[in-house]
């Protein structure tokens, strides 16, 4: 069960991740484009910080999913414990 909820949970985080990196920023209502291609062009100064904020973001998120899979994953190799009555 607990290797469930940790490979679902890694599961989401990392998609989430992946979602943040890809969604594009906006500032003043211009186009700063995404973590993974950033708009070409002049664009405004906030785009830097926004972009900064974003990718910090995604990586917390992708790195926490992977975390929580791999963990599922070594729950899951443990042997399981059978007692004696």
């Amino acid at each position: 069960m607990v290797k469930r909820i940790l490979g679902l949970t890694g599961s989401v985080l990392l998609i989430a991740g992946i979602v943040f990196a890809i969604r594009p920023v906006r500032v003043l209502g211009a186009d700063c484009g995404s973590v993974i291609e950033q708009a070409g062009g002049i664009t405004p100064m906030e785009c830097d910080k926004q972009l900064n904020d974003r990718g910090r973001l995604a990586l917390a998120l992708g790195l926490g999913g992977l975390a929580a899979i791999i963990a599922g994953l070594g729950v899951a190799s443990l042997p399981g414990r059978k007692t004696k009555p």
